[in-house]
């Protein structure tokens, strides 16, 4: 399986299809993710929670990688979200980036991305034009 391969199954199963128990089949032992949660780097039992909280607030998830670079072990992809909001038929169209490093067929190292500003306004849990509100000095709650 090539790492883009890799990645495409990674969030199909685990993120489309909410296959909790394949997490542990794509990251190597004692990998982690950066960039996903304010406070660091998070596991694969951080994942267990994290998944399903993100899939309880969308449906119809779609995650395609509209670019990729390969170089070595590493690979670079940046993705693009498409959902529904879970109580309506909203659009929700987000995009990011992921860098991971591969190893024996596994993610060794990822560092993500992502615009959940745009991903939680469109969920309808933040305000429309929130990062201009903030820019503004609007404090939000």
């Amino acid at each position: 399986m090539t790492k883009l391969e890799l990645l495409k199954d990674w969030y199909r199963r685990v993120w489309v299809e909410g296959d909790l128990a394949a997490i542990d089949s794509y990251f190597a032992p004692r990998a982690g993710a950066d960039g996903l949660m304010p406070d660091g780097q998070i596991s694969m039992e951080d994942f267990r929670a994290l998944v399903p909280a993100l899939l309880a607030l969308i449906r119809d998830l779609t995650i395609d990688i509209d670019r990729s670079v390969e170089t070595g072990d590493w690979l670079w992809a940046q993705i693009t979200v498409r959902a529904r909001t879970a109580h309506g038929v909203d659009p929700i169209h987000a995009s990011g980036q992921v860098m991971v490093r591969v190893e024996d067929g596994k993610i060794a190292e990822a560092y993500n991305a992502f615009d959940f500003i745009t991903f939680f306004e469109q969920a309808g849990l933040l305000p429309r034009d929130a990062f201009m509100l903030l820019l503004s000095g609007e404090k939000l709650g």
